[in-house]
This record gives structure tokens, sequence and C-alpha cells, in this order.
């Protein structure tokens, strides 16, 4: 299958979901394309310079006219919310689990005045980055997720939990119990 292939299902599957999301008359990209360039974007990884260059490039005409790359990531930051559009509904069990993801280099640390991530021991070496909680359905499928930095307790995504409350039992580690004792969730 050839990459253009493989945008263009995406783009398929993203644009069933979000038949409803309306485009803006001064818009030159309808919302599901932008939904399916960050797709693109997440699934190609690395810097988004060298992205747009690659997008702009082999497929600008799939896109009817790309923004300016920097137009582009503000588009993309704005329409970051329809992402839920693209979560399962939950199963009778779901599962809630947190891990970390390392970031920076703890060396490296305050070099940045933006830098989100903060210091925290993980598996005995320090670490700088964030703590990632995923709840998923009975065959792995995202119902929810959240994140938080690194030195976050893994009881601050019980609110992320609650929100599935009886319409889901979920199951998690001792690390999600409260002074309370387990939540009944």
């Amino acid at each position: 299958m050839i990459t253009e292939d493989i945008i263009i299902h995406i783009f398929c599957y993203v644009d069933d979901r979000m038949k409803e999301v309306l485009k803006r008359s001064t818009a030159k990209l309808y919302p599901s394309e932008l939904v399916t360039i960050g797709i693109l974007f997440a699934l190609k990884d690395g810097h988004f310079r060298a992205f747009y260059r690659w997008l702009k490039r082999d497929y600008d005409g799939l896109f009817a006219g790309l923004p300016d790359r920097t137009r582009l990531q503000r588009l993309l930051r704005d329409h970051q919310q329809v992402c839920d559009r693209f979560l399962e509904s939950p199963t009778f069990f779901t599962v809630g689990d947190s891990f970390p993801i390392e970031l920076l280099f703890p060396i490296r640390e305050g070099r940045s005045k933006k830098q989100i991530e903060k210091k925290n021991k993980d598996k005995g070496r320090w670490s700088i980055g964030v703590k990632l909680c995923l709840i998923l359905t009975d065959i792995g499928r995202v119902v929810g997720w959240k994140w938080l930095p690194m030195n976050a307790h893994d009881q601050d995504f019980n609110d992320e939990i609650e929100k599935l409350d009886g319409r889901s039992i979920t199951l998690t580690d001792l690390g999600f119990r409260c002074k309370d004792g387990i939540p009944l969730i």
C-alpha cells in the first residue's frame, strides 16, 4: 500500500466521524483534513518543519492548498480537542494504568523557561518527563487519557477514571487507591 492510499484511508475514517463539524467560510481546509494532518504528524514523528516540507512537497494536492507552516501549527493546536471524538465507548470492564515518559535528560533541567516536565525518580534513576494515564477497553482501545508532570501520583488520575462511573468497572493497580480506601468506580 502506498503512502497516498494510507492518507486517503485515514482521511475517510476521520471524515466519517466528523460529519457534523462544519468548515468556517474563511478556512481553506476542512476540520477533517486538519485532523488527518495531525494524525499523519503523530504517525510520522520527528520535527514539524521536516514533516511540513514532506507534506508540502509530496502531498499538497491532497489537501487543497496547505497554509504556511506556522499557520498550520496554530490550526492543529486549535483543533486538538476534536481528538476526543475518536475515543472508544467504555466496555463492561476497563483497565487504567499510568506510566512515565522521559522527555529530557536530567542534566538539561531548567534550561528552558517553557519546560513543563518535572524531575522524579523512575525505576531507581532520575528522569524528567511526564506521566501518562491510559484507560483501555477489554480489547485495548483507548477510552480516556490524561497526562501530568512526572512527579504526579497515580491518585491524581482518579478524576479521569471517575468520569466512567456507572458505565464501566475500571481495574487499576493499588497506586490509585486513596486514603479512604480503594475508590468504588
